[in-house]
């Protein structure tokens, strides 16, 4: 499947670690010819950390892609029956995050994106990065699983020995994803092992 001219929100939350592995993705889509909107919650927007500075991101994203960042929960909720996307993709997706959207609850832009996008009967792609997948966060990553137009980037543990609850997503099999998930299917296997890349 081309993705040409297909609208793509690309949602980004706060595993910082992980952003060094999604932005070439980002690319990715765009130089297949996607139209890209980024998508950041406030944790991204306003937190600097070890891995770089909200601002230098934010850059980075804008270099990647020409559209505007949605950067609230009003800029986000007409992106539904009114501006729908042809996917919505959240990576990284924490665990607070995932947390909160297998339980509806919608306090980011990010999150609201997805909501919008679900609204549509349009898939929502999830890129999980969190130490507690295997924990209390299990239940939750189970229960998205089980929702229709959900779908997951391929996910493994990233270092069963010193993190054993970690599960990280593959973040090269992205586009793949995406692609699946606009033909309603599941990209295969969706269980691998992340820490042998």
């Amino acid at each position: 499947m081309s993705l040409k001219g297909k609208h793509i929100g690309f949602g980004l939350s706060g595993s910082h670690c992980t952003y060094d592995a999604v932005l070439p993705e980002m690319k990715k889509l765009v130089d297949l010819g996607a139209k890209v909107t980024p998508f950041v919650s406030y944790t991204v927007q306003s937190t600097d950390t070890k891995f770089g500075d909200s601002a230098d991101w934010l850059k980075k994203i804008q270099e990647i892609t020409p559209e505007p960042i949605v950067d609230s929960i009003v800029k986000a909720e007409p992106f539904g029956p009114k501006t729908p996307l042809d996917c919505m993709l959240i990576a990284p997706i924490t665990g607070n995050s995932t947390s909160k959207l297998a339980n509806a609850l919608t306090d980011s832009p990010v999150l609201m994106g997805a909501k919008a996008t679900l609204r549509s009967g349009n898939p929502v792609v999830l890129g999980i990065s969190t130490n507690d997948a295997l924990g209390l966060n299990g239940m939750n990553i189970m229960k998205l699983m089980a929702t229709k137009n959900i779908y997951f980037i391929p996910f493994g543990q990233d270092d069963p020995v010193k993190k054993p609850n970690s599960l990280v997503a593959r973040m090269g099999a992205l586009v793949d994803t995406v692609e699946s998930a606009i033909a309603g299917k599941q990209f295969q296997p969706v269980l691998i092992e992340k820490f042998k890349d």
